[in-house]
């Protein structure tokens, strides 16, 4: 019999090359680095991530110039929403970790409270809560 496999939701988010350190993602998301592939010079190549369960992707910049950090073009072409309990303490962690708040939290007419950070490489996270 075949093993049915649900499927799961993985974002690799594009960072530049150079980079040694994901402490943001560890303080300012709560995320728990399960493994690293790093280059000869100990710079990350992949960094594997979890917040709560969900897995995420660091990947350094390739030669495809199609895949890149969002700070090479000063903007980002998603936001990675994340539900969690108190919308208000992740955006405080996540700024006191280095994230920069581009919409406060807030709560809105369609049943969410959510608000917008952008962490040190530019990604744009949305916290957000139904309420």
């Amino acid at each position: 019999m075949m093993e049915t496999t649900i499927p799961t939701f993985a974002p690799e988010l594009y960072i530049p090359n150079g980079v040694r350190n994901v402490d943001f993602y560890i303080n300012g998301l709560g995320a728990v680095e399960l493994r690293r592939f790093s280059n000869d010079d100990g710079t990350i190549h992949v960094s594997e991530l979890s917040i709560n369960g969900a897995v995420f992707h660091l990947h350094e910049e390739t030669r495809n110039p199609a895949l890149f950090s969002p700070s090479r073009h000063q903007g980002s072409t998603v936001t990675i929403g994340l539900f969690v309990d108190d919308v208000d303490a992740y955006m405080a962690k996540a700024v006191a970790a280095g994230a920069k708040v581009t919409s406060p939290a807030q709560d809105y007419d369609y049943g969410y409270r959510q608000g917008d950070v952008v962490d040190p490489f530019g990604h744009v996270w949305m916290f957000e809560s139904r309420i």
